[in-house]
């Protein structure tokens, strides 16, 4: 996933013996673990719901467990069964225990005869943390409803009974009955040539844990990309994503040239509407993508190398609990920009490294000191809170360093075996670390110390000689930052001819935090960044010309807050209208006309930033 930005991180340090105890999950896997579900769905737009079955198939650990604990939330239960050999059923009595705010309630079904199997009838609730239904007019085309998944962190409990941990991995076979003008995609093998006849079956034949199962269905057009790829998207936004999106196949090739091979048979891509809250989402088969990175130069397509890496880490090689997310988004990013070096140049790679660095450079003193680490000590922060920058961009620091200090290829060397050694299982902090050792440190005596590595790992801050790359564009440009600042450049002579949009995100997030306005008023003269359909750049923009107080960017603010629900390129102009009471109630009239468009996490998200700045607006004059 491309990260959120968040401000707080944290979970519970859980070493495998432990992961019952993951305190994000009901789950007793110590006890009994899922280890294949079979789902029979109805997709039920009138209602907003899901309604169907599912069957989990068991491994019982303990020989005298007195039953199955499972994760759900708003879920209404119908019947759970136990199913024999032959699928006879018989009734099971359970019990569903009052709602947790963050966990949902846990589900406690008597099992004393240890079923192999058992199925669990139930719908789901309109309102379902994991699910958006969009109605015709919140789509591109504005012909039919869509409806899509975001299970990352725990909301797969919202729309599926079961042990939602990322520690348990399990195999997935699906029916979908669903209406007859709508195509239905999940996170399995997808048929590109699949008629629209309401009957949809899939299969993920490989171990994922829950956080990756998926599903969308809408009005959606297939353009192949490639013979293992194909982009999926609304008719009136295929063409437009098959193009940005044509290098999917050399990016697999790239990756596997680096890493091993592909191990997930297809990689496609569904382009959701713009509501979806997150850059992308690593559904296995079915990377789900935002309508924002298609801005027609190809320049955002790192989305693409970054879900696909995603194949190699985090869906391969798995995290175990939140609190070790930096195995998934660190190595992911490092990989990332491999994958962009090998098919688009050193030079975009080191762009998009240092814009990550400096990003993190100047934000990380912000947060909590045990946020700053990346394995945290104990906080007992959400699950979903687990989701910031800081994983992606100081993992992949280090990840960088490490490849400093080894060599790219001794380093590559290791890191195609940590992949190839963990394939489909689900590790802690320190199963990498005991891994790290023997197969790098000591296999290279003197590069860097265990101690050094821990570091990085345990310690809050960064390590004072983290090396950074050098990008020779982004030194002309802070030149040209500061020669402007200082009033010896008119903007109108700022050299921008060729900039790409990682050059525009550099030269203005390095601007001061509140630009004069006039410098404000400067720039936009020349450059007429209010109105851009770039939505990094406008984000950004925004949020400066928010800050200087510049009231005549506010419309074109709104316009872009209303249409984008992306969490990154929507909650910053919000923090930044906040903090004026004037602006503070301009953005509540935007936020009230935007939030049936927007997924529920980004309505949390938002009325958080909302409730927060509130009594400290009625304090000012």
């Amino acid at each position: 996933m491309r990260p959120v930005y968040l401000l707080a991180i944290g979970t519970l340090a859980l070493p495998l013996a432990a992961q019952a105890a993951d305190p994000h999950s009901y789950a007793q896997p110590d006890q009994v673990r899922v280890t294949h579900l079979d789902l029979d769905l109805k997709l039920d737009f009138a209602h907003k719901v899901l309604d169907g079955e599912a069957t989990l198939t068991l491994d019982w650990k303990n020989p005298k467990a007195p039953s199955l604990v499972l994760d759900t939330r708003d879920l209404k239960i119908a019947k759970v069964e136990a199913l024999d050999a032959s699928g006879k059923a018989t009734a099971l009595k359970y019990a569903l225990a009052p709602r947790d705010k963050e966990l949902g309630s846990k589900l406690t079904i008597e099992t004393p005869q240890h079923p192999t199997s058992l199925r669990i009838g139930y719908v789901t609730s309109p309102q379902a943390s994991g699910l958006q239904w969009l109605t015709p007019a919140q789509t591109a085309d504005k012909k039919l409803p869509f409806m899509f998944s975001q299970s990352e962190a725990i909301h797969a409990r919202s729309w599926v009974p079961l042990q939602d941990s990322p520690a348990i991995r399990f195999t997935y076979n699906a029916h979908v009955s669903a209406p007859k003008d709508v195509l239905v995609a999940m996170s399995a093998i997808n048929d590109t040539k699949h008629p629209l006849n309401g009957d949809f079956k899939f299969e993920q034949p490989h171990p994922i844990p829950s956080y990756l199962l998926a599903i969308a269905a809408g009005d959606l057009a297939v353009r192949e990309t490639g013979a293992r790829s194909a982009v999926y998207a609304e008719p009136s936004v295929v063409d437009k994503a098959a193009h940005e999106f044509e290098d999917t196949e050399k990016l697999i090739a790239a990756t596997e040239k680096l890493y091993g091979p592909y191990a997930w048979d297809r990689y496609d891509l569904l382009v959701l509407p713009p509501s979806f809250p997150y850059g992308g989402m690593e559904n296995p088969n079915m990377t789900f993508a935002t309508p924002t990175v298609l801005v027609g130069d190809k320049s955002l397509v790192s989305l693409v190398s970054h879900e696909l890496a995603h194949s190699w880490s985090g869906n391969l090689v798995t995290s175990a609990a939140w609190r070790d997310i930096w195995l998934n988004e660190g190595f992911t990013t490092y990989v990332q920009g491999r994958i962009t070096e090998a098919v688009y140049g050193k030079a975009l790679a080191d762009e998009e490294a240092l814009l990550s660095a400096r990003s993190l450079q100047k934000d990380i003193g912000e947060l909590p000191t045990n946020a700053q680490k990346l394995a945290p000590d104990p906080e007992g922060i959400g699950a979903d809170d687990s989701l910031s920058d800081l994983p992606y961009s100081k993992g992949s620091w280090f990840l960088r360093t490490l490849e400093q200090r080894f060599g790219r290829e001794n380093f590559d060397a290791y890191l195609k075996g940590y992949f190839a050694h963990f394939a489909f299982q689900s590790i802690t902090t320190e199963q990498m670390l005991d891994y790290l050792k023997p197969n790098l440190l000591d296999k290279y005596p003197g590069k860097m110390s265990m101690d050094e590595v821990k570091v990085w790992v345990y310690d809050a801050g960064l390590p004072k000689d983290a090396p950074l790359p050098d990008s020779p564009r982004f030194n002309a440009i802070d030149k040209q930052r500061s020669d402007f600042l200082a009033g010896t450049l008119a903007a109108d002579k700022l050299d921008t001819k060729g900039w790409n949009t990682q050059e525009w995100m550099y030269f203005l997030d390095r601007l001061p935090d509140v630009t004069p306005l006039d410098k404000i008023k400067q720039i936009d003269a020349a450059w007429h960044l209010t109105g851009t359909p770039n939505a990094e750049i406008g984000m950004r923009w925004y949020s400066h010309a928010i800050a200087a107080g510049d009231k005549d960017v506010w419309p074109a603010a709104a316009e872009h807050m209303t249409r984008i629900g992306r969490l990154y390129l929507t909650t910053p102009l919000y923090k930044a209208f906040v903090k004026t009471p004037a602006g503070l109630a301009y953005a509540e009239q935007v936020y009230a006309k935007a939030k049936p468009g927007y997924h529920p996490m980004t309505q949390a998200a938002v009325e958080g930033i909302i409730a927060k700045a509130k009594p400290k607006a009625k304090k000012s004059k």
